[in-house]
């Protein structure tokens, strides 16, 4: 059967720095995948040329057996990928219920005059994107700040607003690019209920770049590791854990050791 999401040979190489060499993995439709591995890994690299912001030196992205690699960002969105980023991106001045309606914009299909004089069909797609912002609302546990703004919320509940834009978008695919960097425990343990929910409740095939390996250990199907720009392991993370070229990237040691 094939992979919902296939990297093949992915290499990248920015001036005489080859920052990743020759990565390739799967996953598999409905499922957990983290991508994880000591800082300078490559790991922000190889997410960033699946999600179209970097054009890989060599190798191929297929997504449903469509290959991604030459589509632009703008068009990524309609293919049906979604990411949140490490660094916050919201509208801190807007609303909640304005940032996530935000993610409609590329599931709206009217033109620009139909869309001035807010008829017909514009009206009815702005019910529908209305409607689509208040279930990802419920779905989030944002209901009770739902019109404040933004910028004055606390970082998890930002985090989480910025994860309602990208589901905003109906993606298949989410990118989770450090989800639960910088949030205390019970952030953390909310945000790895919303992604089973994500995956659960919602079908959407998720891949992670995290640093957290409590949450990496606890709700992912697979791992893929990387490290100096190359994949050492990929498989459950009870088998890759106990993988010596693993132990040996987290916990130092040469690798000749780990062989």
């Amino acid at each position: 059967m094939t992979a919902f999401l296939e990297v093949k040979n992915l290499a990248k190489r920015f001036g005489g720095v080859q920052a990743v060499s020759d990565v390739s993995f799967t996953v598999e439709r409905g499922s957990i995948c983290s991508v994880i591995g000591p800082n300078g890994a490559g790991k922000t690299t190889v997410f960033n040329m699946i999600s179209g912001i970097v054009k890989p030196s060599s190798g191929a992205v297929l997504l449903d057996g469509r290959e991604l690699t030459r589509k632009q960002v703008y068009e990524m969105s309609r293919l049906g990928v979604g990411r949140t980023f490490q660094n916050l991106a919201v509208f801190k001045h807007a609303t909640v219920v304005d940032n996530i309606l935000v993610g409609m914009h590329t599931q709206l299909k009217s033109g620009p005059v139909a869309a001035a004089l807010f008829w017909g069909k514009t009206r009815s797609e702005e019910i529908a994107a209305r409607k689509r912002v208040e279930d990802i609302i419920d779905f989030l546990g944002l209901q009770q700040v739902r019109d404040t703004p933004v910028g004055i919320l606390s970082y998890g509940v930002q985090k989480r607003v910025e994860l309602g834009r990208a589901l905003a978008t109906n993606p298949r695919l989410l990118l989770l690019d450090e989800m639960v960097s910088g949030m205390n425990q019970e952030e953390t343990e909310d945000v790895a209920r919303f992604i089973l929910d994500i995956r659960d409740e919602l079908g959407t095939t998720v891949v992670m770049v995290e640093h957290d390996l409590g949450i990496v250990t606890d709700i992912s199907d697979k791992l893929v590791v990387l490290d100096f720009g190359r994949k050492i392991a990929e498989g459950p993370p009870g088998e890759v854990f106990q993988n010596p070229a693993v132990i040996a990237a987290y916990m130092g040691g040469s690798r000749e050791d780990a062989a």
